[in-house]
């Protein structure tokens, strides 16, 4: 039997208890994760506020967060190859916990950002190889439900998050955002040393250091490039050089990668048309999906004047429509499939998106809620099924490297989207002739941006009818 059909070695018996409990481990240790990024950007007004920052300045908390996530993770598969999977899944967890600390420690902008980058490091192994866990050890078959399942509990992250954070700022210190990782890292770690099985591959490639400089170099030009977009922080030829320099490093890495059968990027999955439509075309979503936290509570505290609190608990509606969708995506995609669910979907988050642009300080708070949580429902079901049809046609032996390049292309697009938002909310300030950021100059950015989200139309039409329907285990019509 080949460890696609029967990927570990334990009793029969097992086998129930083995699929929920897995990603159910390891959705849980990624939940503080989830969490902190959730609470970070309802938090984020309040925080500039006590480091005496532009709240548009401080969401450079969260892109380099995202930047070193980006960076780093083209190593992430290697690595687990190397030392096996669930080693560096426990050791990212403790790193992740240690850098939350320094953040929350943190005296000023400067060294807040600097230990993002080392918690955005960690958090580079922890998604990336937990997913690794889950797709070596999970039969094809069964994946969209253990992706369920391992999406659940990261998922509460989002749906506690906002109400916590915002407790937090407006009840305590905003630092104990950070510290409350610690016992969740301490628990992580304790359940994957007890029952997440460690999985290696027989063969490790050399590390392409040439690669991971390039792809880094790439990166990083972009993200700062976006991130200094239009906001007069950097001259206009630096930002202009940025992407240059981005773009140049990126090209130089294909012409690295191409023929070379040790690249740290396997390019040659983008042939595959499942996974090219779920990474590229799944980008255009995710830059929404990024903008989402941080926008919201841009507009609802500093454009609508509400408390972080209260924002939170305005945003908690929409994680929790996400939470309620989990347990209905499996039967939705079995009995539509993916092209068809992609499609639909597409046209719902991308309005859905740009109805939020639509609030008022005087929209009854009821309708605002059920917007939020329609958005959420529907963008939740766009990523599990992005998710899983990612991997329908790749083989297992190239499992690690997809998921890698997976997992950097998501990094990136997020980040990409904050940045894009910043800078879109700056021009708009700009443009009125204000200084302060107000509802007026927030909203048109949700358009614009839920605009964007309809180029991955032109991904997800061509798909097949029966693409990935091995993943979802749809029955085909005889």
């Amino acid at each position: 039997m080949s460890p696609v059909d029967e990927p570990l070695d334990r009793p029969q018996d097992a086998g129930a208890t083995r699929s929920w409990m897995i990603p159910a481990i390891i959705g849980s240790a990624m939940l503080m994760q989830t969490m902190n990024a959730t609470v970070l950007s309802n938090a984020l007004p309040t925080m500039a506020v006590a480091l005496d920052e532009d709240p548009l300045r401080l969401n450079l908390a969260i892109t380099m967060f995202l930047l070193a996530s980006a960076v780093f993770l083209p190593i992430s598969g290697w690595v687990a190859d190397k030392f096996g999977a669930k080693r560096i899944f426990m050791i990212a967890m403790v790193l992740f916990a240690l850098s939350s600390a320094a953040c929350g420690l943190a005296q000023d902008l400067t060294q807040l950002v600097i230990a993002r980058i080392f918690q955005g490091m960690a958090g580079a192994m922890m998604g990336p190889v937990g997913r690794l866990v889950l797709l070596r050890t999970t039969p094809k078959s069964e994946l969209i439900a253990a992706m369920s399942v391992m999406t659940m509990p990261a998922l509460l992250g989002p749906v506690i998050g906002p109400v916590v954070g915002g407790a937090i700022v407006t009840f305590a210190d905003w630092r104990w955002i950070f510290f409350m990782n610690l016992p969740v890292a301490v628990v992580g770690v304790f359940l994957v040393f007890r029952y997440v099985p460690n999985v290696t591959e027989q063969e490790v490639s050399p590390i392409d250091w040439i690669g991971i400089l390039l792809t880094g170099l790439g990166l990083a030009g972009l993200i700062f490039g976006f991130e200094n977009l239009g906001r007069g922080m950097l001259p206009d030829g630096m930002v202009a050089a940025l992407f240059l320099g981005g773009f140049a490093a990126l090209a130089l890495y294909w012409r690295h990668a191409r023929g070379n059968p040790h690249a740290v990027l396997d390019l040659s999955v983008f042939r595959v048309q499942t996974f090219t439509a779920s990474v590229v075309g799944g980008a255009f979503m995710r830059i929404a999906m990024g903008a989402t936290p941080f926008m919201l509570a841009m507009l609802l505290q500093i454009g609508f004047g509400m408390s972080p609190f209260q924002a939170g608990l305005m945003t908690f509606i929409s994680a929790a429509g996400a939470l309620v969708m989990k347990t209905t995506a499996p039967p939705i995609l079995r009995r539509f499939g993916f092209r068809t669910v992609l499609t639909v979907n597409a046209v719902i988050v991308g309005v859905s998106f740009m109805a939020y642009g639509l609030f008022t300080p005087t929209t009854p708070h009821w309708i605002i809620m059920a917007v939020l949580a329609v958005g959420g429902f529907f963008r939740s079901l766009q990523f599990t099924s992005l998710n899983g049809m990612a991997y329908a046609d790749i083989e297992q032996d190239r499992m690690s490297r997809a998921s890698t390049t997976s997992s950097m292309m998501q990094q990136l697009v997020q980040s990409i989207g904050i940045g894009l938002a910043a800078t879109l909310m700056h021009v708009f300030m700009v443009a009125r002739g204000e200084t302060q950021l107000s509802a007026e100059s927030i909203s048109p950015a949700f358009v614009v941006i839920g605009a964007i989200t309809f180029i991955s139309l032109f991904f997800f039409v061509p798909l097949r009818k029966d693409a990935g329907d091995e993943m979802n285990g749809r029955i085909k019509p005889s």
